[in-house]
């Protein structure tokens, strides 16, 4: 068992953690200086004086790359046994990370061990309304519900490292893109709930609310600006083949055909690809079989909407794509890629 402690900045909270950790006698601590600087090498020092290895990064490059930086070296010089990630800031108690640990052991299949908050009790309003907003966005679209999807105490099993250096992201945003790939490489993800801490209303993190939540739904917001652009294709399309065929059917089929191209190779390249590009011959047949599914229900909910509630066309239009947006990401990530 290895305890890795990603640090940006820290205080004493951080020795009294290693402290305390030490007592459980759960194997060695690697913490990353995330690029803190000359004023806090002091506690660095302290705590390689206390046993722990201290990985240094001489600019402040994210909590992700800090991990990766944890991992790497984990995975070069071992030992070969189950990997927990804390925070330094006293947010994760001692029994609550040997908990996560204990569930580790316990594990028949590979997979991620997330302790999650229950969010009782005074918590900060910015850190209530962004797990909520999280948790929902994360549900609707990837069909798999997390409580808390940002969590920083997280236990892996020692086959996990190769996957988890490769993952894409620097900062907050790379814990988000484990959760959202760890289906596709058939990791199984666990809740362990633990006590909710915040010290100070959350006054020492580090999280910068409009920058990395902007990073944290990046995935999202690709997905959504790809539906996007495929829908004014379609949207634009549709009308044209409509006016010059008067074929409601021909028309929803040419125009999904062109738009699902577009769609497929932006997705293939940008979106799904976790830092990888699926092979054509393994998404491509699924792509297509999915976009069947899709058209037979776009046709069918717009034939519903227009045909039979008298909804005039463009108005129709529009809601048979939210109708499906969610439906089509999730299908898409869960099967596709």
């Amino acid at each position: 068992m290895t305890i890795l402690i990603p640090s940006y900045e820290p205080d004493v909270r951080l020795l009294n953690l290693v402290l305390q950790l030490q007592t459980f006698q759960l194997g060695p601590i690697v913490i990353v200086d995330d690029g803190s600087g000359s004023g806090y090498r002091g506690i660095f020092e302290t705590a390689e004086a206390y046993g722990c290895t201290v990985l240094t990064h001489t600019v402040n490059l994210g909590k992700g790359r800090a991990l990766k930086t944890g991992f790497q070296h984990i995975k070069e010089h071992g030992p070969q046994g189950g990997i927990v990630c804390a925070d330094s800031d006293g947010q994760h108690l001692p029994h609550d990370i040997k908990r996560i640990f204990d569930v580790l052991l316990e594990q028949m299949t590979p997979g991620i061990v997330l302790g999650s908050r229950r969010f009782s009790g005074t918590i900060p309003a910015r850190s209530r309304f962004g797990n909520t907003v999280t948790r929902g966005v994360f549900s609707l679209t990837t069909g798999t519900k997390v409580y808390d999807t940002q969590t920083g105490l997280r236990g892996f099993p020692f086959s996990m490292l190769d996957w988890l250096c490769q993952i894409p992201g620097e900062r907050f945003e790379y814990e988000m893109n484990m959760l959202l790939t760890a289906h596709k490489e058939g990791y199984e993800i666990t809740e362990e709930f633990i006590d909710t801490v915040y010290l100070d209303h959350n006054k020492s993190s580090h999280f910068r609310p409009l920058i990395d939540s902007f990073r944290i739904y990046m995935p999202i917001l690709m997905f959504s600006t790809s539906s996007v652009l495929s829908a004014l294709i379609d949207f634009g399309l549709l009308f044209v083949i409509q006016y010059f065929t008067h074929n409601l059917f021909l028309s929803v089929v040419a125009a999904r055909l062109c738009s699902s191209i577009f769609n497929y190779t932006i997705n293939r390249k940008y979106v799904f690809s976790a830092g990888k590009t699926t092979r054509v011959r393994q998404s491509l047949p699924k792509y297509f079989s999915l976009v069947i599914l899709v058209l037979l229900l776009n046709y069918g909910l717009l034939y519903f909407y227009n045909e039979k509630l008298i909804i005039p066309l463009i108005a129709a239009k529009l809601l048979t794509e939210v109708s499906i947006f969610v439906f089509s990401y999730w299908a898409q990530r869960r099967f596709v890629y």
